[in-house]
């Protein structure tokens, strides 16, 4: 039938967000720096207290990353409250292209660039790609030991702070670990001037935002380091200032296809999906759909974010379904004689029946006057209304406080021919009836 086709699409329309390739994005606190780190002239002046952040989209298993874009649509925005700090020793303005050998000169490993998974160049058959502190279990070169000490030659070498803010030490966890299958076909636009980058992902100048709506890095595609978590390191980011994001991706699902993700909500959203996750810092609320408070923009929630679970019904009180519980209206449910769908009126609405005990309309057919029939067992204020067979009131009457028989004759002789429904209202009691006009 059409109206469970028509519930059937509503139903598929609340929980189509989650049928989404991001599961979530992570922020990783991935290096707090210190008053050593700070002594390093060669890489630039990097601030005690700077922190370094990684970014990452966690997919769905079998989904792979291939693009982060601004257009005219969708801005591309990365922003913090301080400058980013950028190596203008060997920094590079792409994850990719970091040397590995170069990760232990001064402060090079805490450079500001943006990526899609790798994290270094191919020497000698290996390649690197980001993986979150947590799940890297092959060690580290970075930091420490591994660390050649910066222009001050400290002892002990650089990146070597314990704060337990930053979770894993670099010297134990450096995120980042070799794949097998690398991606190809890279393309940037808007990054780099005539070969220069003067970004806050380039060193020739400090800056605090990145905001662009010709933007993109691109490749093949890439998954993560595990596949099964599936974390693709898309940025990392150094400043001593609290940072904010609004990304937009292409991700190519497990069939081949792709599917573009925006931070914002937009004209194009056929074409384009909405996603809170690429959105920093996150929108907390109600997460779960089945819930009327629920939004696409909230991916966090705090207890009594989800207040009201959605029922959905016929709102409209004229119906003879009408659900004064319902908070969601699919109107294709709302029943009226002759008009209900296809339905079967009594099995919809079997409470007619009983009304019609309860009010009696004559004589039926009618043609000119109608009678109505009832009673009323308290003294309250009694009134009725009577409806065409698509819900619309045709005219109605207030009686005023009623107790006992109630007996009214009607004036139909203007109505046109149909079925029509009357409700009789005594106090917070509705009984129907309906009856043909010839």
């Amino acid at each position: 039938m059409k109206w469970i086709a028509i519930l059937f699409t509503l139903l598929f329309t609340i929980s189509a967000n989650a049928q989404n390739a991001i599961i979530k994005s992570m922020v990783e606190t991935y290096y707090i720096s210190d008053n050593a780190d700070a002594t390093d002239t060669i890489g630039g002046f990097l601030q005690s207290g700077s922190t370094t952040y990684r970014i990452y989209l966690q997919l769905n298993k079998g989904c792979k990353l291939t693009s982060i874009y601004g257009d005219a649509n969708h801005t591309l925005k990365i922003n913090s409250t301080e400058d980013f700090f950028n190596n203008k020793d060997r920094g590079k303005t792409f994850g990719k292209d970091m040397v590995k050998t170069n990760l232990s000169n001064n402060t090079v490993a805490l450079d500001t660039w943006i990526t899609l998974g790798q994290t270094s160049t191919t020497k000698n058959g290996l390649t690197y790609f980001g993986i979150p502190k947590f799940l890297d279990n092959n060690g580290s070169y970075i930091g420490g030991s591994n660390n050649d000490g910066g222009s001050a030659g400290i002892t002990g070498g650089l990146l070597n702070n314990n704060d337990s803010s930053a979770g894993i030490p670099l010297s134990i966890s450096d995120g980042m670990d070799t794949m097998m299958n690398l991606p190809s076909n890279w393309l940037n636009i808007g990054f780099l001037d005539a070969g220069v980058d003067s970004t806050i992902f380039g060193s020739i100048k400090l800056g605090k935002s990145f905001s662009s709506n010709i933007s993109k890095i691109q490749n093949s595609g890439v998954s993560g380091v595990d596949p099964d978590s599936n974390y693709v390191l898309i940025a990392q980011l150094t400043t001593k200032g609290t940072i904010s994001f609004e990304l937009n991706v292409e991700i190519m699902n497990p069939d081949g296809s792709i599917t573009k993700y925006a931070a914002a909500k937009s004209i194009d959203s056929l074409s384009v999906k909405h996603s809170g996750w690429l959105k920093y810092p996150y929108v907390c609320g109600c997460t779960d759909p089945d819930y009327f408070e629920y939004s696409s923009d909230y991916v966090c929630s705090n207890p009594g974010d989800c207040a009201h679970f959605v029922i959905l019904g016929c709102m409209d009180p004229n119906a003879c379904n009408y659900n004064p519980n319902a908070n969601y209206n699919v109107s294709s449910l709302c029943c009226y004689p002759g008009k209900c769908d296809e339905r079967d009126i009594s099995l919809v609405c079997p409470n007619l029946k009983e009304d019609f005990k309860k009010m009696r309309l004559f004589p039926v057919p009618a043609i000119d006057f109608l009678t109505l029939e009832s009673k009323n067992e308290i003294s309250e204020e009694v009134k009725f209304a009577v409806y065409n067979s698509y819900g619309k009131i045709q005219f109605e009457r207030n009686l005023g406080s009623v107790s006992g028989e109630i007996i009214e004759k009607l004036d139909i002789s203007k109505l046109e021919k149909g079925i029509y429904l009357v409700r009789l209202i005594s106090g917070n009691t509705i009984i129907s009836n309906t009856f043909i006009k010839f």
